[in-house]
């Protein structure tokens, strides 16, 4: 099932049938990211395990597989799929990217986590 959502601001605002809102600063770095692989058929996928610094563990990579009950989400031209499992993890959860002192990275505010904590090394 492929549905889209859209964001217009830079801070998104309604929640994507993933449950996981990518604000516009992130899609923008998400889609620079793929153009430099050279390929069109990426998509950013996020996944959680629990463990890690806020309970759960986050997984984001790029992927071109489709999955049985992946749950895909449009944001500016970028497609971001959560699979049936990790969904109900991510319900509410912003992916923003930072580019301060403080914080540098892909970020991910989840009121399902126990604390926050930045995953500014999930693209090397």
């Amino acid at each position: 099932m492929t549905t889209e959502a859209h964001t217009e601001s830079t801070e998104a605002t309604t929640a994507a049938p993933t449950g996981v809102l990518l604000t516009d600063v992130a899609a923008v770095k998400v889609k620079a990211l793929i153009e430099q692989e050279g390929r069109d058929d990426l998509r950013l996928r996020i996944a959680v395990q629990p463990g890690g610094c806020s309970g759960l563990r986050y997984q984001l990579f790029f992927d071109e597989r489709s999955l049985d009950g992946d749950i895909v989400a449009d944001f500016n031209g970028v497609e971001v799929v959560v699979d049936r499992m990790s969904s109900p993890y991510l319900a509410g959860a912003t992916i923003d990217f930072a580019d301060r002192i403080d914080a540098q990275g892909f970020t991910i505010d989840n009121p399902n986590a126990q604390n926050s904590c930045a995953c500014g090394d999930s693209f090397h």
